[in-house]
């Protein structure tokens, strides 16, 4: 069975950090494409930022671009998601998901975790 599972999420303080982890299992994920997405209260999920299966290519969205950084270790069947500078904005919960295609599209992605709550204080 597959699973992805998410953990690190937490409440802090505006200006803190925080790192996410997301654990595969079932199957090897070294080959797919990663990537995070967030649903804060009342809204739309949204994409977060991706990263291809050799790690070396990475997309973020605009909102996080320069606080946030994707990162994966194939060799533990994880990616990482480290969060700086977080916002009250960044209030959501946060899912990982895999695929094969990529991209910052939800239809993209065949996998899903059930997500790790961010709580950020103003």
């Amino acid at each position: 069975q597959v699973q992805l599972v998410e953990s690190g999420g937490g409440l802090v303080q505006a200006g803190d950090s925080l790192r996410l982890s997301c654990v595969a299992s079932g199957r090897t994920f070294s080959t797919d494409a990663m990537a995070w997405f967030r649903q804060a209260p009342c809204k739309e999920r949204e994409f977060v930022a991706t990263i291809t299966w050799s790690g070396t290519s990475t997309y973020y969205a605009d909102s996080v671009k320069g606080r946030f950084t994707i990162s994966r270790d194939n060799a533990k069947n994880t990616v990482y998601l480290q969060m700086n500078s977080l916002k009250p904005e960044d209030t959501a919960v946060y899912y990982c998901a895999a695929s094969g295609v990529g991209g910052p599209r939800q239809r993209s992605y065949d996998y899903w975790g059930q997500g790790t709550q961010v709580i950020v204080s103003s």
